[in-house]
């Protein structure tokens, strides 16, 4: 039965990208963060491991700011509300920017996505719209599941 699962996610990283590899690791929300703290959150260490390479992630993908924006949103859970038109207090602190290769058809909110992009870490701020984000997944594609 195991054999049967890595073949499907073989098979889903290469539908998603030209550039994505059979061997693609999956990287889940619960991996992201080592340590949450008075001083913050600090990555850990598996996504010190894969930063720079192609990584899957399953999770949500948050309301859009527009519909032809070229990023969005990854959450572990969906979210109702587009976190761009709330204060950052609403947003769930594990979510990871996705910065697509080429525009793509967004996706319901409450859809599980299966994205496949290179992971980057540490604070980056965008400077086209002045996000700031502290995981990233660049050059990606996602397909729902």
């Amino acid at each position: 039965m195991m054999t049967r699962r890595f073949l499907t996610i073989g098979i889903g990283a290469a539908l998603l990208s030209p550039g994505a590899k059979a061997g693609s690791p999956e990287l889940t929300f619960e991996q992201l963060y080592g340590s949450v703290g008075v001083l913050g959150m600090t990555v850990s260490d598996r996504v010190k491991q894969l930063s720079g390479r192609r990584v899957l992630m399953k999770g949500f993908m948050a309301p859009p700011l527009k519909a032809e924006a070229a990023f969005f949103v990854l959450t572990k859970m969906p979210m109702a509300l587009c976190p761009f038109c709330s204060s950052d207090a609403d947003w769930p602190s594990d979510i990871v920017v996705v910065y697509l290769e080429e525009k793509q058809t967004f996706v319901q909110s409450n859809a599980t996505i299966t994205v496949d992009g290179l992971l980057e870490h540490g604070s980056w701020t965008d400077p086209e719209t002045g996000f700031v984000s502290l995981l990233r997944l660049t050059h990606a594609h996602f397909q729902t599941v």
